[in-house]
C-alpha cells in the first residue's frame, strides 16, 4: 500500500463509494480520532484565518468581507513564519488516563 490518506470524521468520509473506491485503488484511509482538530492541519489554518479576519473585526457587506479574505489568502507568505510553527507535523500527543 503507497498512498495514505487522513481523513476527518465527515459522515462522507465514510460512504459506501468512497470505501469501496479505496479498496479497489489500494488506498488506505486513515482516520483521526473522534475530535481532534489539534491533528488536522486544516482546522489550524482555520482558526488563525478567523483570527485574522473576524476577530474584532466588522465587515460593512459580504463583498468588503470577501475582499478581505481574498488579500488575506493571496498574501499568506506575510505569515509565513507564524504558519510555519502553526502548521506543523510535529505534535505532541497526551493520552488521558
Amino acid at each position: 500500500m503507497s498512498v495514505v490518506i487522513v481523513l476527518d470524521n465527515a459522515r462522507y468520509n465514510y460512504a459506501r463509494i468512497v470505501r469501496a473506491f479505496a479498496e479497489e485503488n489500494e488506498i488506505l484511509l486513515l482516520f483521526l480520532p473522534p475530535y481532534a482538530p489539534n491533528l488536522n492541519l486544516i482546522e489550524r489554518l482555520w482558526k488563525f484565518t478567523k483570527k485574522h479576519l473576524v476577530n474584532n473585526t466588522y465587515h460593512e457587506d459580504f463583498r468588503q468581507f470577501f475582499d478581505a479574505t481574498e488579500s488575506f489568502f493571496n498574501n499568506l507568505d506575510e505569515h509565513h513564519q507564524e504558519l510555519t510553527s502553526l502548521l506543523t507535523q510535529k505534535f505532541q500527543i497526551i493520552h488521558a488516563e
